[in-house]
């Protein structure tokens, strides 16, 4: 197979130690979340504002412009690099660049967790409040809350945002103090479930793929799975690299307990809560 040779460029790359963040599991339509909040989950870059730098969830610290963060408070926020609905790419794009400039002038700081604070989610999110009632910030956003007095009102609420394009919505217990690792206590709930694999294995495609990648071989908890479908030719040409990391979407699990028609969504780039 006839794939780009790829060059290895040196270059200083600020890193910071990765930070704990708290993640989400899987929403289920059987879980009780009456008295629990839910949100959209903004399909951005997850961020974390340690005080002082934006770092990614791998720890690479990202290069906004000096007027981005200008007066961002002392204190650590948690949340998402994002500008609008279907612009993941770009966001992306904008946000590995050392020198997108003016380019971040589309993205704000979704900003769902105040990690450090003491109290449960409401309190901890007032912090933020309060300090941008009395410093108001064009690029600090707080993602709004909405208290579930029914059951039935997620899917309806995730109805809502999905048709406006939404990637889907994110549900959360607000009684809890801060923790990190995934609990029960927030979830995901999307239009499909998504995971991540291993690349091991790059086969060249037939027909209209000869000379391109046809299936990606990934390992996936330990099972070789087969991913086809979701790239687009330009990713055929330059498939992500072996030992890589990719997440896709899938339908359910197959009796063995591997993923039904797995889809390409991207490779990794410290994006998902």
């Amino acid at each position: 197979m006839k794939l780009p040779i790829l060059h290895m460029i040196c270059a200083a790359i600020l890193v910071a130690q990765a930070p704990q963040l708290f993640l989400l599991k899987t929403y289920k339509d059987d879980m009780n979340v009456t008295g629990w909040v839910m949100s959209e989950k903004y399909d951005g870059v997850r961020a974390y504002w340690d005080g002082q730098k934006l770092i990614s969830r791998s720890g690479k610290v990202f290069s906004p412009p000096e007027h981005f963060t200008k007066d961002f408070p002392s204190f650590v926020l948690d949340g998402e690099l994002w500008s609008k609905r279907g612009e993941f790419e770009n966001i992306v794009s904008i946000v590995n660049s050392k020198d997108a400039g003016s380019r971040w002038n589309v993205l704000s700081f979704m900003v769902f967790e105040v990690p450090e604070q003491k109290g449960d989610l409401f309190q901890r999110l007032q912090v933020l409040d309060n300090y941008l009632e009395k410093r108001p910030h064009t690029k600090i956003k707080l993602i709004k809350q909405t208290s579930i007095t029914k059951h039935n009102e997620v899917k309806k609420y995730f109805e809502k945002l999905t048709k406006k394009g939404a990637e889907g919505i994110v549900v959360r217990n607000p009684a809890l103090s801060y923790y990190v690792g995934r609990k029960k206590d927030a979830l995901k709930y999307k239009l499909f479930l998504d995971a991540e694999c291993k690349v091991v294995s790059i086969m060249e495609g037939r027909g209209k793929y000869k000379n391109k990648m046809g299936t990606l071989g990934c390992d996936f908890k330990g099972n070789i799975i087969k991913i086809g479908s979701g790239f687009s030719d330009k990713q055929r040409n330059s498939p992500p690299s072996l030992g890589s990391v990719i997440s896709f979407k899938y339908y359910g699990l197959t009796s063995l307990g591997n993923p039904k028609y797995p889809v390409f969504l991207r490779a990794r780039q410290d994006t998902k809560r």
